[in-house]
């Protein structure tokens, strides 16, 4: 074809297209697509913010100690922020964690992290949580059996006390934020985690991560300047004033009082 037919040919299309807006359109969402794709690509890498307002980690003001270790995958990688560590168990099962705080602390939260994807017939299937003042008093509050997990999970503290009713609906609607302060509190020194089976009938373990958490009550009860109450009441000149001015009610005695010249 010769050059002048084809620059005719390119014009005539590119006409047909301002005409048709079809075309337009089609030409936007082959434009919008991999925008859009990119988008959710962001959306899925973007992190849950965590903790929410109201609560604070605790788990760094505990001792951790566990039943059995493969060298290098004791308590420090169990303790790494970084999932890829983990704790590697060398026993006989049960296979014991225990945190032990060195005074009494209130929990209103605990979760931990399972890899299913790498960890296979390591990942634990059926874990039982204990709390209690020492070992010797300890009592289960929650048990937690899953199959094939993968990401955080939470641990259940409906046998630690009643949620309020007014509070349920937080759960119904997860956007909404949770007010903790209405969730139930375990008072323990000593908290255990006890992992009882593996999938596959696995010997040993992999726990990636556990976090503890209690109220942070600087977050739930900040208040304006405004409204902030003193703990101890403050007295003003006028009410001083007026406790003086009140009568006692208490008579001089007669030695007390100025002698009379005659």
């Amino acid at each position: 074809m010769p050059p002048a037919t084809r620059r005719q040919a390119r014009t005539r299309q590119s006409l047909e297209a301002e005409d048709d807006p079809s075309m337009e359109m089609a030409g936007e969402e082959m434009l919008d697509e991999p925008n859009a794709r990119t988008f959710d690509r962001q959306q899925e890498e973007e992190p849950d913010v965590f903790p929410p307002p109201g609560l604070k980690e605790i788990s760094s003001l505990a001792s951790w100690t566990v039943s059995t270790a493969k060298p290098g995958n004791g308590v420090a990688a169990l303790r790494s922020p970084d999932l890829a560590h983990f704790w590697q168990s060398d026993g006989p099962q049960p296979h014991l964690l225990s945190i032990h705080f060195f005074k009494l602390v209130s929990i209103v939260h605990i979760r931990l992290f399972l890899d299913f994807e790498n960890d296979e017939s390591y990942t634990p299937t059926k874990i039982q949580f204990l709390a209690g003042m020492s070992v010797h008093d300890i009592q289960e509050f929650a048990e937690l059996s899953v199959s094939e997990p993968q990401g955080w999970y939470e641990v259940s503290f409906d046998n630690v006390g009643r949620v309020d009713p007014e509070d349920e609906s937080d759960e119904e609607d997860p956007r909404k934020d949770v007010d903790w302060s209405k969730r139930p509190v375990l008072r323990a020194f000593l908290i255990q985690v006890r992992i009882l089976e593996n999938h596959q009938n696995g010997k040993d373990t992999h726990l990636r991560a556990v976090q503890l958490f209690a109220r942070d009550d600087s977050e739930v009860h900040r208040r304006p300047a405004n409204e902030a109450k003193t703990a101890l009441p403050v007295r003003t000149a006028p009410q001083l004033a007026a406790k003086r001015k009140q009568p006692n009610n208490i008579k001089m005695a007669s030695w007390m009082m100025e002698p009379d010249l005659r």
